[in-house]
């Protein structure tokens, strides 16, 4: 079993520009993250053998160049973010149907349709028509059908996207399960970054048809490579230039201070989790080199934790906005209501740059 490579150069004023040179090793998930039009489906779609990849550019499956290959060739199984499944057919009938158009008899097509059923345990659902199933249940099924024809590469386009917290939850852990053992390599588009980072073992962002970051899940969040990233995390992030005092001025306004700074002048993002913000009254007698007067502008309860969103109370201390997480009991100690004036601060160290 092997992976896959692909290069594109699309240039096309029909679908999204596209301008990727990646490579994905056989047994590893990769998740492809990036706003709406940064060209995630047309990676998948390229790969699949669904979009023209462009004169100059070249898709690899193994050792094999399937550039040229029509989708049924490339052993390659894309599952779209509906699943389109055959609504004529029932569901064994779905998952031995790339078994059949592979040539292999009904007789030995349907036993290897049922047992991967069974290792996704909806065999249950052999006899039911595609019509019938619930939106979790439908997902699973796609999933079986793409696993049956024992692909080299595997494409998932945004599989949980349409699902609800339920079944998101349980495709989620079907996936992390079978995954770990399909011997081929793995694609996976998501808007989810949770579903990302627990998944998968890479994580790619496109953006406007380019990769801005290759990294492993734990450096992604470490070190986000974008402020879209960043966001998208849930953490503060704010971009400024790296002065000679050891600060990062920002670009809205005010300053952050950090270690280990780049150069100075160097454009940067700087970041952290909004459990590290730390929320006062008055004054702490021990003041951090990250203290601003800030203004309670939204309270928001998530669980156990409550995230407090922030803006600056003064002109050119610390970031215009922030958000903290804390408990429900600092919450009640502190008083914090829409309009509080508080003071934030974050240690120096708990904040991340990132040269942009």
């Amino acid at each position: 079993m092997t992976g896959f490579s692909v290069r594109t150069h699309i240039r096309s004023e029909t679908i999204t520009r596209l301008d990727v040179d990646l490579n994905v090793d056989c047994a590893t998930v990769v998740a492809v993250l990036g706003p709406n039009g940064a060209g995630k489906t047309t990676l998948l779609r390229t790969l699949a053998g669904l979009v023209d990849p462009g004169p100059d550019a070249r898709v690899t499956v193994g050792d094999r160049d399937v550039t040229d290959s029509p989708p049924a060739r490339r052993r390659v199984a894309y599952v779209p973010q509906q699943g389109a499944l055959f609504p004529h057919l029932s569901v064994l009938g779905n998952v031995a149907y790339g078994l059949r158009a592979a040539g292999i008899r009904r007789a030995n097509a349907e036993p290897i349709a049922r047992s991967v059923l069974q290792r996704l345990e909806i065999d249950e659902l052999a006899n039911r028509r595609a019509t019938t199933l619930s939106g979790g249940q439908a997902q699973r099924v796609a999933l079986a059908r793409a696993l049956a024809i024992d692909p080299d590469v595997l494409l998932l386009d945004e599989p949980t996207a349409s699902l609800d917290a339920v079944a998101r939850g349980e495709v989620q852990s079907i996936l992390r399960r079978h995954l770990q053992d399909f011997r081929g390599a793995t694609l996976l588009v998501t808007h989810d970054p949770a579903e990302a980072l627990t998944i998968a073992s890479r994580v790619v962002v496109l953006s406007e048809g380019r990769v801005v970051q290759d990294a492993v899940p734990d450096q992604l969040v470490r070190r986000p490579g974008s402020r879209w990233v960043a966001q998208l995390l849930n953490l503060n992030a704010w971009t400024g230039r790296v002065t000679g005092e050891g600060r990062i001025a920002l670009d809205d306004g005010g300053y952050v201070t950090a270690p280990e700074l780049p150069a100075e002048g160097t454009q940067g993002l700087a970041s952290g989790p909004p459990t590290t913000v730390m929320l006062f009254n008055a004054v702490p007698s021990a003041s951090a080199r990250n203290l601003w007067p800030v203004r309670v502008s939204d309270v928001h309860i998530l669980g156990g934790r409550v995230r407090i969103t922030l803006k600056a109370a003064d002109q050119g201390h610390g970031p215009r906005h922030l958000v903290a997480e804390v408990t429900g009991d600092a919450v009640s100690d502190l008083g914090i209501a829409p309009g509080v004036l508080l003071w934030a601060s974050v240690k120096a160290t708990d904040l991340a740059i990132s040269p942009m």
